[in-house]
């Protein structure tokens, strides 16, 4: 494996098990109410930002994933959609940068 390949799935990892962390945290505290979760992720205007900027990314990388999966038949880069909603963005890229920097063969 590459060394760019490495990085991909280092920082894959990590964008999943630290947001992970600050969920499980917040879940354990507040209990497991996600209306209660959206209400925090919008308690000042610098939130709402980020909520908004991290959903737009989102959608941008759904969009080209999707696109990128009709034209490549790559249907195993379809598992970034999940990871980028379930989990975020900090996942979801790296995830399909590593997918994508496979060798064709």
């Amino acid at each position: 494996m590459s060394p760019l390949r490495m990085i991909y799935l280092a920082l894959a990892i990590w964008g999943a098990l630290h947001p992970m962390y600050h969920f499980v945290t917040w879940f354990g505290a507040n209990g497991f109410e996600l209306r209660a979760m959206a209400a925090a992720w919008n308690v000042n205007a610098a939130s709402s930002g980020l909520v908004w900027d991290l959903t737009i990314s989102a959608i941008a990388l759904t969009v080209f994933v999707m696109a990128e999966v009709a034209v490549r038949r790559n249907w195993i880069a379809l598992v970034v959609l999940p990871a980028t909603f379930c989990i975020g963005v900090s996942c979801g890229l790296p995830l399909y940068l590593f997918l994508r920097s496979r060798p064709v063969v």
